[in-house]
């Protein structure tokens, strides 16, 4: 997967983060921004992050219980808190919600990338293994929350062949409701986002793997190569192999520097 998204209504702050980043061993996320929770949360539904980093002084919604909400939905996600709260119970209510690091601003870069070499590197290397992130094991859906389940579901298996009709039976919707409810929900139909979802993992693996295109077409359940090449620049506006181009370039740059 490989994202990252940032939650702040503080744009310096996001350009700074993204600065660090950039420059450092993890160029190669691709960073998602929000100013607000609403938007956040629906970048959240739409595509499972590597990790959130979250201000607690947000409009719409306080952090801790934006960051909360965000554990319900993807229990493993690490969440990074970076504010200018120096607050004891604020760091305290932090730790008790499961937050995985509490940074202050101005933000360290060696805080930073060393929080991510303990928050993301493991999970980065095991999705990357073999090139593709296929689990197994029983899913249980959520009666209360079907779109939420469905979207866990998409993620653990969306290199299987994957049919609105057969999403809609696991969650016990009838496919017309469930395709309303779906849009409703996450501003996709179910389609746009399983080709989303499916694209952000393929562009991981052309990143970070030198696996041919076929293949991780297949690994990441496009039908064929072209299917996956059309796909592929409708989202991102490049081809599969302009897009891994580009940061293979990057890589040689940095190594004749």
């Amino acid at each position: 997967m490989a994202e990252l998204l940032i939650v702040d209504n503080d744009q310096l702050a996001r350009r700074e983060i993204c600065t660090i980043i950039k420059e450092s061993k993890y160029h190669f996320l691709s960073i998602y921004e929000s100013s607000t929770v609403q938007r956040g949360l629906l970048l959240l539904k739409q595509s499972q992050p590597s990790a959130l980093i979250i201000d607690l002084s947000l409009p719409d919604m306080d952090g801790i219980k934006f960051g909360r909400t965000a554990l319900q939905l993807y229990p493993t996600l690490p969440v990074i808190v970076v504010t200018q709260l120096k607050m004891f119970e604020l760091a305290q209510d932090a730790i008790n919600s499961g937050f995985s690091s509490y940074l202050l601003k101005p933000l360290s870069k060696n805080e930073l990338i060393e929080t991510f070499d303990r928050v993301l590197a493991p999970e980065i290397s095991s999705e990357l293994n073999n090139g593709t992130n296929k689990q197994s094991g029983q899913f249980l859906s959520d009666i209360k929350n079907p779109i939420e389940s469905t979207i866990q579901y998409i993620q653990l298996n969306y290199g299987e062949q994957l049919t609105l009709k057969g999403i809609a039976d696991l969650v016990y919707l009838s496919p017309s409701y469930f395709s309303r409810l779906f849009k409703e929900d996450t501003g996709m139909t179910f389609v746009e986002y399983l080709s989303f979802v499916r694209v952000q993992k393929a562009k991981g693996m052309l990143r970070l793997s030198s696996l041919p295109i076929e293949v991780i077409a297949n690994n990441t359940g496009f039908a064929n190569s072209s299917y996956f090449a059309t796909a592929f620049k409708k989202i991102v506006g490049k081809t599969p192999s302009e897009y891994r181009e580009q940061f293979h370039w990057k890589a040689s740059a940095s190594l004749k520097a």
